[in-house]
């Protein structure tokens, strides 16, 4: 009976330990923190907030915050944000109950509500919570807060006090202007240099310069200058009172204005004035529809000071994304350029490969041209031999085989270019009126002749099928022949030494032979790019008995060697690679005697 009991303790003190042990372990209860002051406040139900002391109050307006007093104005929705979220989140660190408060006999002013102290109010959709803030702790980290309805006070840090404005103004949008959501297709600008107008749409894209002159806008440079105007921040407002003495401010008239319009209605206009005497980085400026006035950054507004000339296009051409298929050139001949499948291009009427880089190079300059001198407006067209376009220089014209509304029969745009003075050429666009000048080095990169925008690849062939290489030098002829790879002999009756390695990559950078750049076509040209009878020829034999033979004649203005081809039954004149120049004169060269 006794043994019986005593396994009966145990069994029972096994299981007391187990069932301590695992809800120790297992089941230990939650660790409650700190409460909080406003449990029940949520910050996504909250339509208004304000500060007594301060007479300010914000709403919530359309997802965003506008304040209402002590005027109207668009508000900080991030720093009211940010107070309502830290207010969420303020933990008590002490409470102090109502039986102690009754313990002391002036407890206002023991913990600083006697004083003028701030209140704050929060309107929920349903709710409402009000907060006094009393003195701070003799630290100074924390601080006395008492929540209007609830007994007691509490004790928090006081570290949230920082996103309570102090003045009504830090609760006001610094952004000066949003132009989201302004409907708007007119903009005047009004500065002490010159007044013009620019209009946008609907039968152009973009920008249109419309007053003084009617001409094409830099779009990109008015995005630029916009979204300046929509970074500047307010540094100071100084009054919220419509002022008496405007003028004062430069705001009588503005030494800056910009009026944006739909259509005839002005929607808003935009004032800046004189810079304070101690600020002179700084200027005052106004919004037609808000009364106050500000200080804002003088640098933004830089853009807007011009004359309407800086606001014009200064790019001749615009493909806005289309693709170029066809250019057709008029200049020292006649010829066009026609894109065929793929990449390629020929030239017609010659029916020659054109040089694919060359053409993408070609459409590239034309694109990127500017206009260096706006020389005249409006230019009639007996007046146009001034320029020497009546009958124009050189002239490109541009179409796509896709063409849209803004390409009437695939045109994309025609340049033609005129006389050239003092560095500049005259150029127009048959659709305008105007009259430009370029730079004559910008004018001189564009070709005039067919020739130069022909295929540069002269032949590709490998060393592997040159069975001999013949030079001609003054009235001598030397061969070599080839036994193999990196196998090199002088035939009989040549004489010289030679070195094998050498010359397998000289002939080899022969076999690959281009022109660096088309210089001139026909025997006539010879002597003018100092070519002489017996000067250096150089002929690959191939293994086919097909010849390949190129010969070196003067310096050019570059400092690359002239060098002369035969294709197609006609002598075509080039600037030679270095490295092919520089090799075969090393090593293909007939020894001069006694050298």
């Amino acid at each position: 009976m006794a043994s019986r009991n005593t396994w009966l303790w145990v069994t029972l003190a096994i299981g007391l330990f187990a069932f301590v042990w695992f809800f120790e372990r297992h089941w230990s209860a939650p660790v409650s923190g700190p409460p909080l002051v406003l449990p029940g406040l949520k910050t996504e139900a909250v339509t208004s907030v304000q500060v007594r002391q301060l007479d300010l109050r914000a709403e919530r307006v359309n997802g965003g915050w506008q304040l209402t007093r002590p005027l109207r104005y668009p508000a900080r929705a991030g720093a009211i944000e940010s107070l309502l979220t830290n207010l969420a989140q303020l933990q008590a660190q002490t409470h102090i109950s109502a039986a102690e408060l009754r313990q002391h006999t002036n407890m206002d002013a023991e913990f600083g509500f006697d004083a003028a102290h701030t209140s704050l109010l929060i309107q929920e959709t349903s709710n409402r919570h009000q907060l006094l803030v009393g003195a701070r702790t003799p630290p100074g980290d924390q601080v006395f807060i008492q929540v209007v309805g609830v007994e007691g006070l509490y004790v928090v840090n006081a570290d949230w006090l920082k996103l309570v404005p102090q003045t009504a103004n830090e609760w006001r949008d610094t952004g000066f202007v949003s132009l989201r959501g302004l409907a708007f297709d007119r903009l005047v600008v009004t500065n002490q240099g010159a007044a013009f107008e620019l209009q946008r749409g609907p039968a152009r894209p973009g920008w249109q310069l419309v007053q003084p002159r009617q001409a094409r806008a830099d779009n990109a440079k008015i995005a630029e200058a916009l979204r300046a105007l929509e970074d500047l921040r307010v540094t100071q407002f100084v009054t919220d009172q419509p002022p008496a003495d405007a003028e004062s401010y430069g705001l009588q008239p503005p030494e800056l204005s910009l009026t944006f319009a739909q259509g005839t209605n002005a929607v808003l206009q935009l004032a800046f004035g004189l810079s304070p005497t101690n600020a002179t980085n700084q200027v005052f400026a106004r919004r037609s529809d808000r009364p106050s006035v500000m200080l804002v950054p003088r640098e933004p507004l830089a853009p807007w000071h011009v004359k309407s000339d800086d606001f014009r296009d200064r790019h001749l051409l615009a493909l806005n994304g289309r693709t170029v298929d066809r250019i057709e050139v008029r200049g020292d001949d006649e010829f066009a350029l026609q894109r065929q499948s793929g990449q390629a291009w020929r030239l017609l009427p010659q029916d020659l490969p054109a040089d694919r880089e060359l053409v993408e190079n070609l459409i590239t300059n034309l694109t990127s041209l500017r206009v260096s001198h706006f020389v005249k407006d409006v230019v009639i067209q007996p007046n146009l031999t001034d320029y020497g376009l009546a009958t124009p220089a050189r002239q490109f014209v541009l179409k796509t085989a896709a063409p849209d509304a803004s390409a009437t029969n695939g045109l994309l745009g025609q340049l033609d270019f005129g006389a050239t003075e003092e560095e500049r050429t005259y150029v127009r666009r048959p659709d305008e009126d105007a009259v430009y000048a370029v730079k004559a080095a910008d004018f001189q990169r564009l070709p005039g002749a067919a020739f130069q925008l022909r295929e540069r690849r002269i032949w590709n062939q490998s060393e592997e099928q040159v069975a001999r290489v013949l030079t001609r030098q003054a009235g001598k002829t030397r061969e070599l022949i080839r036994n193999g790879t990196n196998s090199w002999s002088l035939a009989p009756g040549s004489q010289g030494i030679i070195n094998p390695d050498a010359v397998e990559e000289t002939v080899h950078r022969l076999g690959q032979l281009y022109a660096v750049a088309w210089v001139a076509v026909g025997e006539p040209e010879l002597a003018r790019h100092g070519f002489q009878a017996d000067g250096i020829e150089v002929t690959l034999e191939l293994k086919s008995g097909d010849r390949l033979s190129v010969r070196f004649g003067g310096v050019a203005p570059s400092g690359l060697t002239y060098a002369a081809t035969t294709l197609a039954g006609q002598l075509w004149i080039f600037e030679c690679p270095p490295s092919v120049s520089e090799l075969t004169r090393a090593y293909l060269l007939i020894p001069v005697s006694g050298s």
